[in-house]
Order: C-alpha cells, then structure tokens, then sequence
C-alpha cells in the first residue's frame, strides 16, 4: 500500500495533508525518514514513526476506556464534554463508535471499534454478552432485593420479567450485578422496579474484561488502550 494512503487509512488526515507529512520528514520506518509518499509498503506488522510518535498499522481498531462522569457518549454533545474528547483525533478520524452507551453521570468500560460487525456482534441481544456494573444505592440493600432482581422483575413496555445474571451485595448499599441487556437504563430501572434507587453507577467488566485485571490492570480514569487478538478472544466469542 502507497504510504500515503497508509498514513489516511490510519487517521492522519487527507491525502494531501499526508504526502505533506511525508514531504516534511516527519515520517520515519525503522528509523529511516521516508520522503516518497507513494512508496508501497507491506502493511503486516508495520511499525511506524509520525512527528516522533510510534504507531502500528491496524486495518481496525479496538480500543477500551475508563469513562469518568461528566462525558456523554456522542459526537454532538449537548451539556457536556463528549467521550470522543478523550480519544487521539487519529481514531475519531477513523470514525470509531463506541460499543452501545453509559449515561454521563455512569463511570466505567466502555468499548470503541471501526469495525461494524464488531460493534453489532456485541451489541446484538441475541449474542447474550454480559455486562458487570457496581450500583451505589439511596437505601441499605437486602437479599430480598437481590433475589428480587434474580427471580426478575417487571419493567414497562417489557412483555417478560427482566432478570439479572448474577447480583450479590458487596456492602449495605453497593449492589454488583450482571446483565446481558443492552436495553435503556436497564440497570436503573431494574433497581428502581425492585423497590430501590441508584445514587451512582459503575461498570466494571464486558464480557470477559474488567476494569483492574489484565490487560486492563492498569487503566485509570480517562485512560484509553488498545484491544489486541487475545484481549477480543477474552472478552467474548462474538467479538
């Protein structure tokens, strides 16, 4: 592939803009400055240097965040800062959409892929993907509440019971439970359904990553990694 059309594919701008990088020098493999922007160039296993910053080629991409609250999940944000902000603009380039949503006030994993069947494979309801949140609650949990959500319960314009995957209280008011819905506020309405309030929730694992093990042991607030093969066999067939 034409190393300017490799630098576009990758988020670095138009064409043009990146023959001029190119043309600046600001384009270095395996230490060499490359100054023809139509070299063809093997892209498997490609490391490469732009502006003094290492990247590798990705025909797509899969990344984890650390939400903090205070961000929404949309390109055209209304009240606050959107989620995208906290991305390098190489990947917003790329157009990366985030794995279904969480409310601004909701801190936690959040997914970002270029690949839509990726994105729908984990979205889908059919393909049963879990998702673990951490609730802090308005009044002291019970285990009559977590055998409530359980056994399910009812929520409007929903024809069966809802039930959670597993539930169990870590403290008199921190509720950690599992669904694999991606229905709207369904963690929220849930708790509230079974005679409850959320004062503030946290996802803490989809699929099978969680915020705190590897490879995202080391993920803070507003942190972002990459997801590689083995990260996406972890975290879920579908994916």
């Amino acid at each position: 592939m034409k190393l300017e059309r490799i630098l576009q594919n990758q988020g670095f701008g138009s064409r043009r803009q990146c023959r001029q990088l190119v043309e600046l020098g600001e384009v270095r493999i395996a230490g060499e400055v490359m100054d023809n922007p139509g070299a063809e160039i093997a892209t498997a296993g490609l490391v490469f240097e732009v502006e003094d910053e290492n990247w590798t080629y990705r025909e797509k991409t899969y990344v984890a965040l650390y939400k903090p609250a205070g961000y929404e999940c949309s390109h055209e944000p209304k009240h606050h800062r959107s989620v995208y902000s906290l991305l390098p603009y190489q990947l917003v380039a790329r157009d990366v959409q985030s794995v279904g949503r969480l409310d601004v006030d909701t801190t936690g994993l959040l997914l970002f892929s270029d690949d839509g069947a990726f994105i729908h494979n984990l979205s889908s309801p059919k393909k049963h993907v879990p998702k673990t949140y951490r609730a802090e609650l308005a009044e002291d949990g019970t285990e009559a509440l977590v055998q409530q959500l359980l056994d399910g319960v009812d929520l409007i314009e929903e024809p069966q019971p809802v039930r959670a995957l597993t539930a169990r209280l870590l403290a008199e008011r921190t509720l950690e439970l599992s669904v694999d819905l991606g229905k709207y506020h369904v963690v929220k309405r849930m708790i509230a359904a079974a005679g409850n309030h959320v004062e503030q929730l946290h996802r803490s694992g989809f699929g099978g990553l969680t915020l705190g093990q590897p490879p995202l042991a080391d993920l803070a607030e507003g942190d972002w990694v990459y997801l590689e093969a083995a990260d996406l066999q972890q975290l879920h067939p579908a994916a």
